[in-house]
């Protein structure tokens, strides 16, 4: 039996060269707690204790391997709530969160609201346990995002009337409507971009969900702006998680697209990351 100190040395150390040693020791502790069921700061204020976890080497490989904690230890926080994550669905982000929070402060009169592209459901199932009094609806394409959403909504007790839908193509067809608020984080990174991008991230999480074409990269946003012409009621806001490179770029194509009063806020670090637009 090995030592909470030694098993956190165990899962770090092969973890150093891909994240650095502060960023290896946070997710030892994270998954140390996650898989033994012992909490961080016990780990740490007793660090002699003897500690146990099932499956340890398997474990240590994945993540040696780049593969993100979250996918390892099966979840992912999200404003407080725990929502099961696997690979083939995004793994919700502090930006994101940031975008639900402005939902719940300023659309609390809201009747009806649709999430599109919700993958793991963490921005629909927070709106309907957030506002109890709008009709929560999401979309995605994959089935296996609409699984693990399903999974959160019931695990959560989250009502939330999930449904298939391409964003491209059928979106208005699935969702009629009217909403009163549309929201989404849609695929928004250049693909030029992939390899820039952290080894979790680029050979681990859903490229589908991440990457969009170099010659077109508002194309999800365009095409949900349009969608919301005939879903959205008139005055109906729009919400997007957007790339804060082309925030510029998403203020003319929605001027453009018939939306008005748009409005761009950043996120913790400086970045324009949220927008909020009105249907004309």
């Amino acid at each position: 039996m090995s030592t909470r100190r030694e098993i956190l040395h165990r899962i770090a150390a092969p973890l150093v060269p891909l994240y650095g040693e502060r960023e290896a020791r946070s997710i030892a502790r994270l998954a140390a707690a996650e898989l033994s069921g012992v909490p961080e700061a016990a780990l740490l204020t007793d660090p002699d204790a003897e500690l146990r976890i099932e499956g340890l080497d398997g474990a240590i490989a994945r993540l040696a391997a780049g593969c993100p904690v979250q996918y390892v230890v099966g979840g992912a926080e999200f404003l407080g709530r725990r929502f099961a994550v696997r690979e083939g669905v995004l793994i919700p982000r502090p930006e994101t969160e940031e975008l639900a929070a402005w939902i719940l402060r300023d659309e609390r009169q809201a009747a009806s609201l649709l999430d599109i592209g919700t993958g793991s459901g963490c921005i629909a199932a927070t709106l309907a346990l957030g506002l109890p009094q709008t009709a929560v609806s999401a979309a995605d394409i994959s089935p296996t995002a609409l699984d693990v959403a399903a999974e959160n909504f019931r695990r959560l007790g989250a009502r939330v009337d999930l449904r298939r839908a391409d964003a491209l193509n059928d979106l208005a067809e699935v969702f009629p409507g009217p909403f009163d608020v549309l929201v989404s984080n849609p695929p928004y990174v250049p693909q030029s971009d992939l390899r820039e991008m952290h080894v979790n991230v680029r050979d681990h999480e859903p490229h589908e969900a991440l990457f969009v074409p170099d010659d077109d990269p508002l194309r999800f946003y365009r095409a949900i702006a349009r969608a919301g012409h005939r879903m959205l009621r008139p005055g109906g806001r729009l919400y997007f998680e957007i790339y804060h490179r082309h925030a510029d770029a998403m203020r003319r194509m929605l001027d453009e697209e018939g939306y008005t009063r748009t409005e761009v806020r950043e996120d913790l670090f400086g970045k324009p990351r949220m927008t909020c637009s009105r249907l004309k």
